[in-house]
């Protein structure tokens, strides 16, 4: 019988990973694969990787997937969006040779850069301007520093790119950057989508000359060249999509379709999103974006540093009882995990985690706070060192929900998707964190490769209305309820969670800063 079904190509450069998979339009996978990036410190603060590791991955996937589904399903590729991480700053020369490894968001250098922006403009006048929090993450500090402390290579830059940008530019030819990651880099003037003349005067430099125009996130830039085609096993022709952040590509993986639902894209990091009818104020901790999905006029976005990232950090530094146990058992080490945290019961016997590794964004946005164990004691058991952990990530979940209700909207449901959802007790305490259900999503739905399927379908015209495609393709498949007696006791220590990083705020913001100054 000949396949007469059209099939879309999505791909995410994440932080650990990058992964692609083809879908149909009926939501089904075709072919999936994905390759581990890595992370570089050069320097204290310090965090980049290699764009070149970026294109040999992603070569290695889209050659992966091209084979798994063979010549008919390849040919029947309708389009293609890549999403990443963001923020980046990565520059190319004239010829798009790559410069520089990119400055990934990761990146805290630029604080000093920082400061001078907010001084230079003034903070009221900043927020007002970009729409948020300003913050050491994202573009125009980390352009400044580039121009101060590596000028020759500053001189020669023709282009700065976002991660996704450089693998469109690899497949089209073309330098561009999607509007969602150009409104959340801090350059874009929100008022009037435009790249900020203030900022620009500031830095000075030409924010127009120096970053792409940006189009919309569903607009198409190009076809894959023949170059592209030949490395790949894609075929010539086929369209390319703007893109979106993992953000974005996150927001419609998690099936978000009407307001009243919250999305938690839980990975390395976590992506929290709650939809709202009216738009926020720019000078909130978390503030809204416009949203293109039928029903949901706004978005709250706010991603958390390091969720996922923190149970690999324990595994890294302290977990290798649990490594070998699980080896020796032939489990996964991640359901270990699971077991051990649910040995212990809710509130940990009084152990609280801040999971501040990298600093933290919402609802904070600073670069001093650090993760932090406080309750620790003699009789403190290694299960509840893993389940603190796990709490200590949804009482960071629950001080975003609870920013975003004070701004004015609300959830009555948590829909998880990514690595996180894989753990039944991490979800049970997120539902009881936040006395709300769970939803967990079926295995094809969810990550976000299959958000950037959603975004080349509408773009090409497969899915012409998102918001049906979302809720026929995207289905739940088990609903978790918040445990009442977990739930008493979360209410009883968020508090405490809240009160003590405020009263050590101001110390480990100099604890930093002393740091800095010791060799």
């Amino acid at each position: 019988m000949t396949n007469t079904k059209n099939y879309l190509l999505g791909m995410d450069l994440g932080t650990t990973n990058i992964k692609a998979i083809i879908m149909d339009e009926e939501g089904n996978v075709a072919a999936s694969a994905q390759e581990a990036n890595a992370l570089e410190f050069p320097g204290p603060d310090m965090t980049e990787q290699d764009p070149g590791l970026w294109w040999e991955n992603a070569v290695k996937i889209l050659q992966s997937v091209t084979q798994q589904a063979g010549p008919d399903i390849t040919a029947r590729i309708r389009g293609i969006s890549v999403s990443s991480q963001t923020v980046t700053m990565l520059p190319l020369d004239q010829e798009g040779n790559i410069l520089r490894h990119a400055m990934i968001w990761m990146d805290n250098r630029s604080a000093n850069e920082l400061n001078y922006l907010i001084n230079a403009i003034g903070f009221d006048r900043y927020v007002s301007i970009i729409g948020a929090q300003p913050d050491v993450a994202f573009l125009p500090n980390k352009i400044l520093w580039f121009k101060k402390h590596e000028p020759d290579l500053f001189a020669r830059t023709h282009k700065i790119l976002q991660a996704s940008s450089y693998i469109n530019y690899k497949l089209t030819g073309k330098m561009t950057m999607d509007m969602d990651q150009a409104a959340r880099c801090q350059c874009l003037d929100i008022h009037t989508l435009t790249w900020s003349d203030e900022i620009s005067q500031v830095i000075c430099t030409d924010l127009n000359q120096i970053l792409p125009r940006p189009v919309p996130v569903n607009e198409i830039i190009g076809t894959v060249t023949e170059e592209a085609a030949r490395v790949t096993g894609l075929l010539s022709g086929i369209p390319v999509a703007a893109g979106a952040s993992d953000a974005m590509a996150s927001m419609y993986a998690t099936g978000l379709s009407q307001l009243g639902e919250a999305g938690e894209s839980s990975g390395t990091t976590s992506l929290v999103f709650v939809g709202a009818q009216k738009a926020s104020a720019p000078d909130l901790p978390i503030v809204t974006k416009p949203c293109s999905i039928s029903g949901i006029p706004y978005i709250f976005d706010a991603p958390i540093n390091t969720s996922g990232a923190s149970l690999k950090w324990f595994l890294d530094t302290l977990g290798q009882p649990e490594t070998d146990y699980a080896r020796k058992h032939h489990i996964n080490v991640y359901e270990y995990l699971n077991q051990r945290a649910a040995e212990a019961p809710a509130g940990s016997n009084g152990l609280l985690y801040f999971p501040y590794l990298l600093g933290e964004r919402a609802p904070l946005w600073n670069s001093h706070a650090r993760g932090m164990f406080i309750g620790l004691s003699l009789y403190t058991g290694r299960e509840d060192i893993i389940r603190s952990v796990m709490e200590g990530t949804a009482f960071a979940l629950r001080h975003v929900m609870t920013s975003i209700q004070e701004a004015g909207a609300g959830a009555r449901c948590l829909r998880i998707t990514g690595g996180g959802a894989k753990s039944k007790v991490w979800s049970q305490i997120k539902a009881s964190m936040l006395r709300m259900p769970v939803y967990l999503l079926d295995e094809k739905s969810g990550d976000v490769p299959f958000g950037d399927t959603l975004i080349a379908g509408n773009a090409v015209g497969v899915f012409p209305n998102l918001t049906d495609a979302i809720q026929k393709i995207i289905k739940v498949k088990e609903m978790i309820q918040p445990e009442e007696e977990w739930a008493n006791v979360y209410d009883k220590l968020y508090p405490y969670y809240v009160g003590m990083y405020q009263d050590l705020d101001g110390s480990l913001r100099r604890l930093k800063e002393t740091m800095e100054h010791i060799p």
